[in-house]
């Protein structure tokens, strides 16, 4: 195999022309589970597409939240686009080259997203936490343009930061193996091959999972607890349960997120007491899997998107 050759700091760093990827080498019905994701992949098009359609029809639903949703719907269908179309070639076309650079990007979408969907479950208990315990100061904190604010800081902050992490990548030298066991460009198995020093791609990689997961997490349970307090100091139990019934849907996507990717990724990437092929088929279905479910459950648990949506399909069906 020729090797692309480039120079930086008067050391020889080498290129591949690309990576083979060789996950699931020890799975038996292959074919099937990517069948099944490319029904995940259809379903979390259409059902996120739909999502946001409604809600940018609708004015009623310009608020403060639905631009959360919205926010977290378009990152949902960016996750998954990252990582199903490559797996539908790789594992059903049994095509698994990757180009370089195209490597290099995939990595870069697939991180920027699954960051993107960390903080977008932030910024909806943000807004729980103050439509419950701040009601009166919603019209000071919790505005359309506020919230444009904090999720185009968001985008902004992990655009940027992702940026940084795949340009590093381009300092390593792959001279040896480019087999790289995962389901797609993974960074951790990718900067596994180097044949040269990365601890500097291991500590941001290790950095980056512990910031950009755990502290939008910690802000969550930080929220709830306080809308906990908030709710337990009512009187009416009537309005204790209508307080957490608006939380619901994001509690059910806050745990569908968070355990398999804490269980996974963080267990995997420090302790490495995970089988490879667990691994690989967990953190696919972790990664796949959520989005497919958020515009389900937003959908079926908010009254105003259920309506909407109902009567959507009604028109649809009674039309010319």
């Amino acid at each position: 195999m020729s090797f692309l050759r480039t120079v930086l700091n008067d050391s020889r760093i080498i290129h591949p022309p690309g990576f083979y990827i060789i996950g699931f080498e020890t799975f038996p019905y292959i074919s099937i589970y990517i069948i099944f994701l490319a029904f995940v992949y259809v379903v979390t098009l259409v059902f996120n597409i739909l999502l946001i359609y409604i809600i940018a029809r609708d004015h009623n639903l310009h608020t403060p939240k639905f631009m959360a949703v919205v926010s977290l719907a378009v990152i949902d269908v960016f996750l998954s686009t990252s990582i199903i179309p490559s797996m539908i070639k790789t594992f059903l076309f049994k095509d698994n080259f990757v180009p370089f650079n195209l490597c290099l990007l995939q990595m870069y979408m697939y991180s920027t997203a699954i960051s993107l969907e960390s903080y977008g479950l932030a910024v909806l208990a943000y807004d729980r936490l103050i439509a419950i315990c701040f009601p009166l100061r919603q019209n000071l904190f919790n505005t359309l343009p506020v919230m444009s604010c904090i999720v185009g800081l968001t985008w902004v902050y992990n655009l940027g930061r992702v940026t940084y992490s795949t340009a590093i990548m381009t300092r390593l030298s792959f001279c040896n193996s480019v087999r790289v066991f995962s389901y797609f460009c993974d960074y951790a198995p990718v900067f596994r091959l180097a044949c040269n020093d990365y601890t500097l791609q291991w500590s941001v990689a290790s950095t980056s999972s512990m910031v950009n997961l755990m502290c939008p997490f910690t802000f969550i349970v930080l929220s709830y607890g306080s809308i906990l307090v908030t709710v337990f100091r009512m009187k009416s139990v009537g309005s204790r349960m209508k307080a957490l019934a608006t939380c619901i849907e994001h509690l059910i996507l806050v745990a569908v997120f968070y355990i398999p990717i804490f269980s996974i990724f963080l267990i995997g990437l420090y302790l490495r007491l995970i089988d490879p092929d667990q691994r690989v088929l967990s953190l696919s279905l972790a990664s796949c899997i959520p989005p497919c479910i958020n515009p389900i459950v937003y959908s079926w648990k908010t009254k105003d998107i259920k309506t909407r949506a109902l009567a959507l399909v009604y028109r649809m069906k009674t039309g010319p």
